[in-house]
């Protein structure tokens, strides 16, 4: 059974640090880039950041960039999210996700996602 699992969320003071991991099972991760979004109360769903299959491509959103770091290690088919230097504004429902293809791209078409885990950056 194809599934995803995110974890690692959890309750950071401002400032703080987070690494998020999205495991597969059912599947090897290595022929698809995967992506990381999040979904904070009242907004809508933005990606956050994408990796290729090869690891040859990593792209940032800009309210991330020099912040977050994102990984893959093949043989765990696992995908990270290192986040430091957290704020507010970084609270969210983060979840990883699946291209169905080797590199990332603006289509969500095909993309399979898994059920989140919540990110709380607070005081």
């Amino acid at each position: 059974q194809l599934q995803l699992v995110e974890s690692g969320g959890g309750l950071v003071q401002p400032g703080g640090s987070l690494r998020l991991s999205c495991a597969a099972s059912g599947f090897t991760l290595d022929a698809y880039a995967i992506g990381w979004f999040r979904q904070a109360p009242g907004k809508e769903r933005e990606g956050v950041s994408c990796i290729s299959s090869s690891d040859s491509s990593r792209t940032y959103a800009d309210s991330v960039k020099g912040r977050f770091t994102i990984s893959r290690d093949n043989a765990k088919n696992t995908v990270y999210l290192q986040m430091n230097s957290l704020k507010p504004e970084d609270t969210a429902v983060y979840y990883c996700a699946r291209y169905p293809r080797y590199y990332c791209s603006d289509g969500l078409g095909g993309v399979y996602w898994g059920k989140g885990t919540l990110v709380t950056v607070s005081s």
